[in-house]
């Protein structure tokens, strides 16, 4: 034994000798360029098949979908060239931008050292319950429903036990996939442990350059804040609510409030903002909106599918091709301010990687994180509630702006303040899904929607309509990512107020006509793609490193 280990110090000793100075730096370039060689089409291939797999939602090409998984994570679970990147890491490169195209290529590596049957159970399980959901529609009556008609009957309808037949269609799908799902966090996390982490939540926030202490201080900084202000908010909204139904406060239920899991504001202050979308065309809003910022988008609509239909994905997502501009979209529209808003979102998204500098490695052709393309995708998506956006793109009067800047403005501030009470639910509910799985789920999730959320509990013995949230299947452990997304989309706000427009301090922009939106945009944050690290990516941009005072300061003083 002793003779074994002295031989693999040796050996590792003249690995690192040999990856020294210029050498190591060409000697990493090489790997770089065969690695990209070898995944760069498969992994064009992995997008194509999900982009028809939701569009049409046929079990080929979902299966089409997993085999191709499983092709690209063989590459990455090479143990042989783990170590050559490994080695990389330490051997002193002299290119920062090698040394973090390698950072990269460790950070998913690492995740990927697990057994080829392990690998292969997860990624089939995986694809099985992602075709399932896709497939699933809800039940009212015995008739299957969309979850635009689910939405439709949210907003609209007054009658109690219609309403929560609609929300009870919506989180049918979270019983029919659970089996399979829980079967996946655990499979999910026994990878995660042989190669040393708690669990897959943990090894997923490390993997992403997060880090999970940080995240719960961040949280809990988020709690303290917006406790008493939602609180006040959500009696007010209570009480206008129960008079819209004819019903007393005690007697409001999840159903009452207009979406699925409460993440959005009932449209119900006085003036009801999807009134102005109604007989616009979204579409064409987005495409005017963008080409007036010089952001023109008409080719990502073009390759974009974005009305609902049988067999496809219910919800909406942007999507890279193949990170050479082969930017799309998927949507199920509706002429609706939850469209509009969702529409500038997906859209921001798709800009965010139509724009990265093509001159760069395909390795960087990304989000320099996630949680940046949300944040853009953010900044965005708030123009649909914004007065002076509102009266710019649908020509309203100087009398209409005036009648909806208080209301809007209100919507505005409560959406934000709503939504991080809601991604307290997500953050806190899923880190405690992986740490056991075992455990009566169900019941945590209404303990912690009572908690963050202030809202009642059905009656009866709880189900798993919680696993309706496409996000616990199509993005694990990645909902954190929106919160930090609306911390960031508040500093480009703040940004752009003050070293782009000139504006005074205080300022609302409705950032319409204004080529230098654009421009800052595709030079600060689309373009780098990953060539930095986040903070560093944020720090160039804003002059500082991701702060939540502007958030603060926006949403609640």
């Amino acid at each position: 034994m002793k003779t074994t280990i002295l031989s693999l110090i040796a050996l590792l000793a003249v690995l690192l000798a040999g990856c020294q100075g210029p050498a190591a730096d060409q000697q990493a370039q090489a790997f770089i360029d065969r690695h990209i060689a070898q995944v760069e089409p498969v992994s064009t291939q992995i997008n194509r098949a999900y982009w028809d797999a939701t569009t049409i939602g046929k079990s080929e090409d979902f299966k089409k979908f997993e085999q191709l998984q499983v092709q690209l994570r063989q590459v990455y679970q090479n143990p042989e060239d783990f170590k050559r990147v490994k080695a990389f890491r330490t051997a002193g490169l002299k290119d920062p931008i090698l040394a973090r195209q390698i950072d990269k290529l460790y950070l998913a590596y690492l995740s990927n050292q697990i057994p080829a049957d392990l690998m292969r159970q997860i990624v089939e399980l995986d694809t099985r319950v992602q075709e399932n959901y896709n497939n699933y529609r809800g039940t009212i009556d015995g008739r299957k429903v969309t979850m635009s008609e689910i939405y439709d009957l949210m907003t609209l309808e007054k009658n109690t036990p219609k309403r929560q037949q609609a929300w009870q269609a919506s989180k049918q799908v979270g019983n029919a996939i659970l089996d399979d799902f829980l079967k996946l966090i655990r499979l999910r996390n026994r990878a995660a442990k042989q190669l040393g982490f708690t669990n897959f939540h943990e090894m997923t926030i490390v993997t992403g350059e997060q880090d999970v202490a940080e995240l719960d201080r961040i949280f809990q900084e988020i709690d303290d804040l917006t406790r008493e202000p939602y609180r006040k908010m959500k009696e007010e909204l209570d009480v206008a609510l129960a008079a819209w139904y004819g019903i007393g406060v005690g007697e409001l239920m999840p159903w009452h409030y207009h979406d699925p899991f409460f993440q959005r504001t009932p449209l119900i202050y006085g003036i009801d903002l999807d009134a102005f979308y109604k007989d616009r065309d979204v579409k064409k809003l987005t495409i005017d909106y963008y080409a007036g910022v010089d952001l023109p988008v008409d080719d990502i609509i073009t390759r974009s599918d974005l009305y609902d239909r049988e067999g496809k994905y219910p919800h909406a997502y942007g999507t890279d091709i193949d990170r050479k501009g082969d930017v799309r979209v998927l949507a199920n529209l509706q002429n609706t301010e939850r469209w509009m808003e969702t529409l500038l979102h997906e859209v921001g998204h798709a800009l965010y990687s139509k724009y990265h500098d093509r001159r760069e490695s395909w390795l960087l052709r990304e989000p320099a994180h996630s949680f940046m393309t949300e944040s853009v995708a953010m900044f965005f998506g708030r123009l649909s509630r914004n007065p002076a956006w509102m009266q710019a793109m649908l020509n309203l009067s100087d009398e209409q702006r005036k009648q909806i800047e208080p209301v809007t403005r209100k919507y505005f501030q409560f959406q934000e303040i709503l939504f991080a009470r809601w991604a307290l639910v997500m953050w806190n509910f899923e880190k405690a899904l992986y740490a056991d799985p075992e455990q009566d789920l169900n019941t945590l999730w209404w303990d912690l929607v009572e908690k963050y959320q202030f809202m009642r509990r059905p009656p009866g013995k709880p189900d798993a309509g919680w696993a309706s949230k496409l996000h616990f299947t199509t993005a694990p452990c990645y909902y954190h990512n929106y919160m930090l997304g609306e911390l960031l989309a508040s500093q480009f706000d703040h940004a752009l107020i003050q070293s782009v427009l000139k504006l005074p301090a205080g300022s609302e922009p409705g950032y319409v006509g204004d080529p230098r939106i654009g421009k800052f945009f595709r030079d600060k944050v689309f373009g780098p793609g990953a060539k930095y690290t986040w903070n560093e990516t944020i720090r160039r941009a804003t002059g500082e490193p991701l702060t939540a005072k502007y958030f603060v300061e926006q949403f609640l003083k």
